[in-house]
C-alpha cells in the first residue's frame, strides 16, 4: 500500500495490533468490541431467569434438565470503539529538523491505521481550524473500515500547520460535540501559553481514556545556537532579543525538563498515559516498544 507517511514494513507490523480499552465500548453502533450491552453474539455473558414472552431459542435446556428451572442465556453485544485523535496543527508544530508536525502526522497515521484495520471508528480533530485544508479535515471525521485507509493517509499527509494554539478551547469543544466517549489520543508539543490543564481535564471528566504524546524538536531540547539572538514567536509574531551564551544552556535545559516533568506528573495523577518523543527518535521505538509496553495497544 502506497503511503507517504509510514513504510510498508511498519504498516505490516501495526496490522497485528489493536488499541486496548480499559473500559468496554459503550457506543450504540455495532462493531467488534465487547460491550456491557446484551444482544445477539457468540460470546456468552450470563444467565437470567426466564420471563413470559422471552424467546424460547435462548433457553438453556441443559441447565433446565439439571435444575428443573428455566434460564435465558445472555450474550455480549459487540460495539465499535470510538477513537478520537487530537492533532496540534498550530504554527509552532512546524518547527524543528525533523519537523514536529511531520512526526505528529506519522503518529496520527499509525493510530488511525490500527483503528481502521480493527474496524473501529476514527476521528481526527486538528486544531486550530484552518480554511485552507478544511475539506480534508472534514473528511477525517468519523472514518471506519480498512478500505478507507488509503484516502485516510492521503488526507492526513496534506494537513499543514498554521495559526495560534487553541489547545484547551479545541478539546473542550470536541468534548461537548462527542456523542460517545472512547479512546482519546492527544498529540501536541503542549507549548500553548494558556496551558493544557483545562483541555485534558475536560476529556477525563467526559469519560475518555486518554493518551498524551508530547512531540518536541531536538533544537527545543538542546539549542544549537549561541550569542546575541532575535527570537520570533511563530504563532504571535512577538520578537524577543536575548543573549544566549553556553553557560546558560544548563539553565535552559533544566527549565525544559521542569516543564516536561510537570506535564508528566499532571498526566500520571489523572490516569493519562504520557509519552515524550523527540523528532529524531526512531518512530518504531515509540510505536512498537513504548506504546506496547504501556498497553496502549497490543
Amino acid at each position: 500500500m502506497a503511503n507517504p507517511l509510514l513504510p510498508p514494513e511498519l504498516l505490516r507490523r501495526l496490522e497485528q495490533f489493536q488499541l486496548l480499552a480499559q473500559r468496554r465500548a459503550k457506543s450504540s453502533l455495532r462493531g467488534e468490541r465487547r460491550s456491557r450491552a446484551r444482544g445477539q453474539s457468540v460470546e456468552f455473558a450470563d444467565y437470567r431467569n426466564y420471563s413470559v414472552g422471552d424467546d424460547f431459542r435462548t433457553l438453556d435446556w441443559n441447565l433446565y434438565a439439571r435444575l428443573d428451572k428455566l434460564f435465558i442465556k445472555l450474550y455480549e453485544e459487540e460495539r465499535e470503539l470510538p477513537i478520537t485523535i487530537f492533532l496540534d496543527a498550530s504554527e509552532s508544530m512546524g518547527f524543528g529538523t525533523p519537523q514536529k508536525f511531520h512526526y505528529a502526522k506519522q503518529l496520527v497515521a499509525a493510530f488511525g491505521y490500527v483503528g481502521l484495520v480493527g474496524f473501529d471508528r476514527v476521528s481526527i480533530h486538528a486544531f486550530p481550524n484552518s480554511p485552507e485544508d478544511g475539506p480534508m479535515r472534514s473528511a477525517l471525521r468519523s472514518v471506519r473500515g480498512r478500505k478507507t485507509t488509503l484516502r485516510f493517509f492521503e488526507n492526513v499527509s496534506q494537513l499543514k500547520p498554521g495559526g495560534a494554539a487553541t489547545f484547551n478551547e479545541s478539546l473542550r469543544r470536541a468534548v461537548i460535540e462527542a456523542r460517545h466517549a472512547g479512546l482519546a489520543i492527544v498529540i501536541s508539543d503542549f507549548l500553548d501559553p494558556a496551558g493544557y490543564d483545562a483541555g485534558l481535564t475536560a476529556l477525563i471528566s467526559r469519560g475518555f481514556q486518554v493518551s498524551a504524546i508530547q512531540v518536541l524538536a531536538p533544537e527545543e531540547i538542546s539549542p544549537p545556537n549561541f550569542g546575541d539572538l532575535k527570537l520570533v514567536d511563530s504563532e504571535t509574531g512577538a520578537v524577543q532579543e536575548v543573549t544566549f551564551m553556553k553557560h546558560r544552556l544548563n539553565a535552559y535545559q533544566q527549565t525544559v525538563r521542569n516543564f516536561c516533568q510537570r506535564l508528566r506528573e499532571f498526566c500520571q495523577t489523572r490516569g493519562i498515559n504520557f509519552f515524550q518523543a523527540s523528532t529524531d527518535m526512531p518512530l518504531e521505538d515509540l510505536l512498537l516498544k513504548q506504546l506496547r509496553a504501556a498497553e496502549v495497544w497490543g
